[in-house]
């Protein structure tokens, strides 16, 4: 199964945070949808799908795809799966019969999937803004080291915002 990690980054780099004050940039949410749409899943982690929602993020134009929240400590929730870790949001999609597992947020699930290696492709959406203090994306947290990637796409998709999609070399 080809596993695509999608995420949005601000243009100094970090794992954009979206709030009040940095709400996500429409063509971004789009495209997120978009490829959600084609993959026929996603995988979020609890705090991620909470936020997502209040507003609307677990009906709407995602009422037909197979959502895996992943959690430690979370209940059950009405209407997604939820697992204890990638390894399991993985199995359950590839049982369900998908050829992609696309994983969307937020930085802890992305760390998690990049550090056990478990990423095929990154789609990152660089909005235009610049974040003092944010987080970031890691392959490793103990080790100083370097994956290689390969460009396969770059494009404008509106608002400022840029797509760069890379295929992880293992």
């Amino acid at each position: 199964m080809k596993t695509i990690l999608w995420a949005t980054l601000t243009a100094n780099g970090n794992y954009a945070q979206s709030g009040p004050e940095n709400p996500p940039k429409k063509e971004a949410l789009a495209d997120f949808a978009a490829h959600a749409k084609a993959a026929g899943n996603f995988i979020v982690g609890r705090r991620t799908f909470e936020s997502m929602a209040g507003n609307g993020g677990g009906g709407g134009p995602f009422a037909d795809l197979d959502i895996v929240v992943i959690s430690k400590s979370a209940p059950e929730i009405p209407g997604v799966i939820v697992v204890g870790s990638p390894e399991e949001a993985l199995n359950y999609l590839q049982q369900k019969g998908h050829q992609t597992a696309f994983i969307s947020g937020g930085a802890d699930i992305h760390n998690a999937f990049l550090g056990q290696g478990l990423v095929d492709e990154v789609i990152f959406n660089v909005a235009p803004v610049l974040e003092g203090k944010g987080l970031n994306l890691v392959i490793d947290k103990d080790q100083y080291r370097y994956k290689q990637v390969e460009l396969l796409d770059c494009k404008p998709l509106g608002g400022g915002v840029v797509q760069l999609r890379y295929a992880i070399n293992l």
